[in-house]
């Protein structure tokens, strides 16, 4: 296949990957409030006008609108063409990683739902149970199935355990059930020893923003899904890394 061949794919798949960044979008706005994310059709938050088509058009409309309503004029949240943008990276670079195989939209799907997990979590430090399970269900659908379903059980089981056993140590919750769903999604994505490295790579991350927001606390979901992302692309790297740290 010819180079200009590949990056025209590359350049479907990031307006594709956009296009579900809208689509993200909507689930970031309404799952938190329990509303559909099916009807009604988009409108304005702020003066409550349907929108048209052409204001929906991922990244662009934004841009052309600059940034505000197109009826009431209102400043429209950055949040809106940046998820869109990084949907169509994640996308590409997950085809750049993958090629064009058949569990490349499931593999596209998890770390899509991740990511709507990572804006919900930043924005109302809550994690809905029908967007994480849904991360999980696309994470198992790859040629390793039943593989990609026991490290899932393992790893959600086994931080399940841990977080039991810091519970009755600590004589409170340590750890709450959508923790370990993305556990097992993790452990799906990225198997064993992986999924150890995807871990202690989200402790690190999460480190500087814990000690700065030492206070007010800081959502660990957005972390643990960067670290899954940067160890899923990185796998090869990561297993060796960690050869090398057992080893020598």
């Amino acid at each position: 296949m010819s180079e200009n061949i590949l990056i025209e794919i590359a350049l479907i798949v990031f307006v594709f990957g956009a296009m579900i960044g809208s689509f993200l979008n909507v689930v970031i706005y309404r799952i938190p409030k329990g509303e559909s994310i099916v009807f009604p059709s988009s409108k304005c938050q702020s003066c409550g006008n349907s929108l048209k088509w052409y204001h929906n058009i991922p990244i662009f409309s934004w841009l052309f609108l600059r940034g505000k309503c197109a009826f009431c004029k209102e400043k429209i949240s950055i949040q809106y063409p940046l998820v869109e943008f990084i949907t169509g990276l994640l996308f590409t670079a997950l085809y750049v990683k993958l090629g064009l195989v058949w569990y490349l939209p499931f593999m596209a799907a998890s770390f899509a739902a991740l990511l709507a997990l990572v804006m919900i979590d930043f924005k109302y430090m809550a994690v809905p149970d029908n967007v994480n399970f849904a991360a999980l269900v696309f994470a198992l659908m790859q040629p390793e199935f039943l593989n990609a379903l026991m490290y899932a059980a393992i790893a959600a089981g086994g931080l399940y355990l841990i977080g039991l056993l810091s519970s009755l140590l600590a004589r409170k919750q340590a750890m709450g059930g959508a923790d370990v769903i993305v556990a097992g999604t993790m452990g799906a994505l990225l198997g064993f020893p992986n999924f150890f490295m995807a871990l202690f790579l989200s402790a690190l991350l999460a480190m500087i923003p814990a000690l700065i927001w030492r206070d007010k606390g800081v959502p660990f979901v957005p972390f643990l899904a960067l670290a899954t992302f940067i160890v899923y692309l990185y796998d090869t790297q990561a297993t060796q890394l960690l050869e090398t740290l057992i080893y020598g």
